[in-house]
Order: structure tokens, then sequence, then C-alpha cells
């Protein structure tokens, strides 16, 4: 199995000199400075190349805690969304056209057959899917264990396919009715906190459901025990597949030394996850927007990542990131295009 390197020091201590002696104010790019130098050492290119080729995955997954009052939509909105995704009418691919970025969609556990579709569609679709939904994590595993380790592999089997095809940035969506629930397991198993301080409103529930949701993650750490403490085990007791998957995405990203840019609650905890089973891995990973989940915000802030941007989303699909793709770019081009001082003229 590839282990996880660190993005180059010496492109990083390059590309912060190359910042200072830009025709600019020291510190008046801000952040914008600091992501070019992020962004020129995982290139391990001093200035950073421009980002043409971004691509989007989105892993689509159903849940079985979703059929016990922890969300405010229906699980068969999972399916319903997928087919929208394919046909290019949900709000990231809106974004996705405006800013150039590739979308691909996979259903990994959707609990739905997708018979209505096309053979070459329906195949493209599913060809990495594990199963049905997954288990209602407060009354039962989530997967198998050997479903995990299928999940890891789609994972990182599909991040290495967009390498291979020129991502030079990857992002990761999801879709999945109930995902917050397991995916603030996912955190709170991560750093060892109880569910009350990681849970959050998902969809929009009142206050009954988010006690509800509460109760039930914490049952769910509780049947979880001891494997909490190993992150694959954590998968298996308290992810799902498409989430399973998204770890392996993002897991093959830095191991293979391709940038990532986050988004959501899910994205987070499964970069977390991926960082946990590979210490380091988070170094490749940006942070492409803050969630209103606070479940994110804490699993950023053990990964040192600060959002790129704020704007109160909590769409998922991978919309954030996408929103903050444009971000990105100008870290590169203000680095690569800015004049020296040394190169101006009286």
């Amino acid at each position: 199995m590839p282990y996880v390197s660190a993005p180059s020091d010496i492109a990083r201590d390059h590309a912060a000199k190359r910042l200072a002696a830009l025709a600019t104010p020291p510190g008046a790019l801000g952040r914008l400075g600091e992501l070019g130098i992020w962004l020129a050492s995982c290139q391990g290119h001093v200035p950073p190349k421009p980002v043409n080729d971004v691509r989007l995955v989105i892993f689509a997954g159903d849940h079985g805690v979703a059929s016990h009052g922890v969300s405010a939509f229906p699980p068969a909105i999972t399916g319903a969304m997928v087919r929208t995704f394919l046909a290019g009418k949900a709000a990231v691919n809106a974004l996705a056209a405006t800013h150039g970025v590739a979308v691909r969609v996979l259903d990994l556990g959707v609990d739905d057959d997708f018979a209505d579709l096309d053979e070459a569609t329906r195949a493209a679709l599913t060809v990495h899917k594990v199963r049905r939904s997954s288990g209602a994590i407060h009354l039962e595993d989530a997967l198998t264990p050997e479903q995990t380790r299928q999940a890891l592999d789609a994972g990182a089997a599909i991040a290495r396919e967009e390498i291979r095809a020129g991502a030079q940035l990857l992002l990761g969506g999801d879709m999945g009715i109930g995902n917050t629930t397991p995916a603030a397991a996912l955190i709170a198993a991560g750093l060892g906190l109880p569910a009350a301080e990681v849970v959050g409103r998902g969809t929009g529930i009142d206050d009954v459901a988010l006690a509800h949701k509460t109760e039930v993650i914490d049952i769910a750490l509780r049947r979880a025990g001891t494997r909490a403490g190993d992150p694959v085990e954590t998968l298996t007791a308290l992810g799902s597949a498409d989430l399973a998957a998204t770890t392996g995405y993002l897991l093959a990203a830095a191991q293979d030394g391709v940038p990532v840019l986050l988004d959501g609650l899910m994205s987070v905890a499964c970069a977390l996850t991926a960082d946990r089973i590979e210490p380091g891995a988070a170094a490749w990973y940006a942070a492409g927007h803050r969630s209103t989940e606070p479940a994110q915000s804490l699993a950023l802030a053990k990964m040192g990542r600060e959002p790129l941007l704020d704007l109160g989303m909590r769409l998922g699909e991978g919309s954030g990131a996408v929103a903050a793709v444009p971000v990105v770019r100008s870290a590169s081009a203000v680095l690569r295009e800015v004049a020296l001082l040394s190169e101006l003229r009286a």
C-alpha cells in the first residue's frame, strides 16, 4: 500500500520567497498568498502551474439511519438527486459549468437499482456499487469489514482514474439522505467527542429531531465501543459505503501527491478519517468552505485547515468546494503572473 509523503518543503520555501518578492505590499495578498504557497508545495513547482483540470466526484449512497427520524427528507430523494446530477440540473452542476469543473457521480450504496436508466449510463453509475443502503448505525454496523475494504479500494481506484485522466485538483462531493448522521459520528469517534458537541441540523431538522439525532449518534458511538479507536473499524461500524469510498479517494489523492479541495461535513469527515489512516494526508487538503455543521469546523481545526469561503452553505454535493475553485485559480495566478519588485522600472 502506498504511503503519504509531505508536499515539497523546497517548493514551499521558494514560493514563500517569491511571494515576498512580488510587487505588492508585504502581506497584502493575505490568505491568497498562503494558498498559492500551499499549491506550489503540492505541485512541487514554483511558480505554481495553472489549475485547469479540476474534477469533482460525487459519491452517492443511502443510510439505514435515515429511516429513523434524523432527516427532514425521505430516503427516496437520494436516487432522485442522482438522476438530477446525471441530467446536469442540480445546483452543483450549475456551479461546475460556470467554473469549468468536470462532474462525475457514482452510486456506492444507493437503495435503488436505477432500472429506468439506459444500460450504458446505469453501468457507469453503478460500476463500483458496494450494496443497497448501509446499516442503521445505532442498531448495527454500517458495513461488513469486507465491504469497507471494497469501498476504500473503489475510492482509491476512482481517484487514480481521475488522476491518470489529467486531474490537477480533485474535489469530493456527496449525496445521501441522512448522511450527516454517520459523518458526525465519524468525527465524534475521530476526535473523542460526545454527540452533543458534533451534531447539527443537516437538512434543517427541528429541535425535537435534533435531540433525537443526538441520541442516535450517542447510541451508535456506544455500540461501536473501542473499535472507534481504529479508523477503518470506525468506517465499518459508523460509516457507509459512500463515506468509506470517499475516504479511499482522498487517501489515494494524498498518496499520489494530488491536492484536494474539500467540501462540507461529509468530505471533511472522510478527510479526517483518511488522516487517521495515514497521518500527514491532511497536508494535501484545503478546505473549500465552512459548513453550518459544527462537526465540520471541529474536524478542520484538528487538521489545521481554515476554510476559504464562509457563505452559510449546507447543500453538500461538492457545491462549496466548486464555489471555491476560482479562489484556488486566483492564488495560482498571482504567484505566477504578478511582477517581482526587482522588475519594476522607475
